[in-house]
């Protein structure tokens, strides 16, 4: 989706609520970020403000196909716009990274996460927020997540295994359906609590804690045996011995 896309759906009441669901979960995981260098890879800034304040910095890197806007507004930018397999940062430059409408609308998020684990920190923590493929946000195309590629919990595992990061949390949100009514928006709150007490397999998008794998598992090679035969030992005679039989 374009960026102007992303910004109107955040502004109508229905983003407001989705951002104020999805902000629950993310605190839940990242309680705070004092002197922590957060980077915000997708469209996150609808989510960065709950660290702006006190880490030590935190920036938005948004992908050239998708476009950028300034964050934050009326304060000097934060936000830049990049390529997202080759980001301008050098290795282990952030602590926490946040994606947000990052891997469901990338060409190739396999490569996405592993430019993400070059540049996370080796004690580095990764927060990504993933449609639902059985969620009911993922089926209709007036919210943002449902456009992308969605993801079922096993393809998310596989994903950050083969990328070199081990999920350590999880959690929904979203359980709501993505209507626009105001009766629904004002019910929200009960919505989530009746499906995260339920454990319910419809919500709209995964919130998933992942850390980084500093040192990766190698295959072990193992070495193939060769059996050689064993020789019986033979006498040579000697020169002297010839002679004398001559």
């Amino acid at each position: 989706m374009d960026v102007i896309d992303l910004r109107d759906f955040y502004s109508q009441r229905l983003g407001i609520v989705a951002r104020q669901l999805i902000n629950r979960g993310i605190r839940a995981r990242w309680p705070e970020a004092a002197g922590q260098r957060v980077l915000g890879l997708g469209y996150p800034t609808p989510y960065l403000g709950l660290f702006r304040e006190d880490s030590e910095r935190c920036i938005a890197f948004m992908p050239a196909a998708q476009g950028v806007l300034k964050w934050p507004t009326g304060r000097p930018a934060l936000a830049s716009l990049i390529d997202e397999f080759s980001m301008p940062l050098p290795d282990a430059a952030v602590d926490r990274i946040l994606l947000v409408h990052a891997l469901e609308m990338s060409d190739d998020p396999e490569r996405l996460l592993r430019e993400v684990w070059r540049i996370l920190a080796p004690s580095g923590r990764l927060i990504a927020v993933i449609p639902n493929r059985r969620g009911v946000w993922t089926r209709t195309d007036n919210t943002p997540f449902g456009h992308g590629r969605p993801y079922s919990r096993a393809q998310i595992t596989q994903l950050l295994r083969q990328t070199w990061f081990t999920p350590a949390s999880w959690g929904e949100a979203l359980f709501l359906p993505p209507v626009g009514n105001s009766w629904f928006l004002r019910s929200a709150m009960a919505w989530e609590r009746v499906g995260a007490a339920l454990s319910l397999p419809f919500a709209g998008v995964h919130i998933v804690e992942a850390t980084k794998q500093v040192y990766r598992a190698i295959p072990a090679g193992r070495e193939r045996t060769r059996l050689i035969p064993s020789l019986e030992p033979v006498l040579v005679p000697s020169s002297t011995a010839t002679r004398d039989k001559a």
